[in-house]
């Protein structure tokens, strides 16, 4: 831990670079997981990407800072001045709250993403300044989730930091926050399906975004832009529904 006593830019400096550490440890040991999981599943889907792989790679230890210095400014903040909204007592709150509260930490997530992510498609300019290198990874696999372009990052590295001052959250609540944006953002982008048909296919797979769905986005461009949610995407009309090639995929697997 930093004394509290130490300069706050110093401390800055420490939380901000070890949290960039576990940001970047998290990247590797999530996308590495699935990266493996692909190798045994689809064998060979990567062999051609080896050079798209490494430029991923660079980029998301770029964004693995971007992330990693805002969310340790909040936990220096809140350990030694109690600036955030992040709790550990787990009566502070009803327990229906645990649950909830992730809800709400997701759904605003999904929203700041799906109108930012809108955007950058939206505006030419934008889209080249920002959001190209996301797409330029075709298509995109494991090691795709955290390969942003730095202004990119930094609109998705801001929610959760502002997030914590607004909406109390328990710390393990916070945890679980981040473990669903991590895996989620890994399997949206393998390059194949990980969940089994059926699933994707209920009433509840209509409702959240797997790879089917958000591979038509990379397919496609100007459609299904949503996060976690489908929510967004019917409300607005951008809802094009799932890959076609994945659903072939799936159809003609063992």
């Amino acid at each position: 831990m930093v004394p509290a006593d130490t300069p706050v830019w110093l401390a800055f400096l420490i939380v901000g670079t070890a949290m960039s550490v576990m940001v970047a440890l998290r990247y590797f040991a999530s996308s590495g997981i699935f990266a493996w999981i692909t190798k045994r599943a689809r064998p060979g889907l990567y062999a051609k990407q080896r050079r798209q792989i490494a430029s991923e790679i660079r980029y998301s230890l770029i964004a693995a800072v971007i992330y990693g210095v805002p969310a340790g400014a909040v936990f220096w903040l809140w350990r030694h001045h109690d600036f955030a909204l992040i709790y550990t007592d787990w009566n502070a709150y009803p327990l229906w709250y645990l649950p909830f509260s992730v809800l709400i930490y997701l759904f605003a997530q999904d929203t700041w993403f799906y109108w930012s992510h809108r955007a950058m498609h939206h505006w030419p300019s934008l889209f080249q300044l920002a959001h190209k290198v996301h797409h330029d990874s075709k298509p995109p696999t494991a090691w795709t989730a955290m390969s942003f372009h730095p202004v990119e990052s930094l609109t998705g590295a801001i929610v959760i930091p502002i997030l914590v001052f607004f909406v109390p959250i328990h710390l393990a609540m916070l945890g679980v926050v981040l473990t669903v944006a991590t895996v989620m953002g890994v399997v949206n982008h393998m390059g194949w399906e990980i969940f089994p048909r059926a699933f994707v296919h209920s009433p509840f797979g209509a409702l959240v975004i797997t790879a089917s769905h958000h591979e038509r986005h990379h397919e496609e461009y100007r459609c299904n832009f949503g996060l976690y949610f489908r929510f967004w995407d019917k409300v607005c009309g951008t809802d094009r529904g799932l890959s076609r090639r994945f659903d072939k995929q799936a159809r003609s697997a063992p």
